[in-house]
């Protein structure tokens, strides 16, 4: 979906139910004042569960815990993502986009949320502030519980000689304190300068 068309869907959407939905608080949730910050637990209690699976059953754990939750965290890293590619390098680039660099976006992610499991997973959340420009950050996944980066994901703009532009999307780990590079994918630009990120 092109995303002026989405755009206007969403405002479209807001009119009508404007006044009609009062969504609700949570008052256990924290925001460190540096990052607005998104958590799908909130949403998990949105959709009628209370609380996020307990661990000794299996069925409610494989129904909730992947479906719902890895979805949530998803959508998120993929809106910020487009957030962050603004519409003019969106525009040119969206087909390697769409599929080559959200799916392994997605695969990283979701293969990180299984491993932390379920427990930890409630209190990650996905920072909602792309840097525009040159900065390199996409979205940072953060545990509110510990009030530390786990993982931040990133994308630099690298001038190779002879080649031009590419696009190299990454991201660091914790576990290293965010030194070495883990590699998402690729994408050309060309050998024009590319405009900044979110124009």
């Amino acid at each position: 979906m092109k995303l002026w068309l989405r755009k206007i869907s969403v405002f479209l959407v807001a009119i009508i139910t404007l006044g009609l939905y009062i969504p609700s608080v949570d008052s256990n949730i924290t925001i460190n004042e540096d990052k607005e910050v998104y958590s799908p637990k909130k949403n998990l209690r949105e959709t009628g569960n209370d609380k996020l699976p307990d661990s000794d059953t299996k069925a409610k754990e494989d129904s909730v815990f992947p479906d719902n939750a890895i979805d949530i965290f998803t959508s998120k890293a993929k809106d910020q993502a487009i957030v962050k590619m603004g519409p003019r390098i969106l525009q040119h680039v969206e087909d390697d986009f769409t599929s080559m660099i959200l799916p392994a976006m997605e695969e990283v992610l979701t293969s990180m949320l299984v491993e932390a499991g379920q427990d930890q997973v409630a209190y990650y959340t996905i920072t909602e502030q792309p840097a525009g420009g040159y900065g390199e950050r996409i979205f940072h996944l953060y545990d509110s519980q510990k009030r530390k980066d786990v993982a931040r994901f990133h994308v630099r703009r690298e001038k190779r000689p002879l080649e031009g532009y590419w696009f190299n999307f990454h991201y660091h780990l914790s576990n290293d304190h965010f030194e070495e590079h883990h590699e998402i994918g690729e994408i050309y630009w060309s050998k024009d300068d590319p405009p900044k990120w979110m124009t």
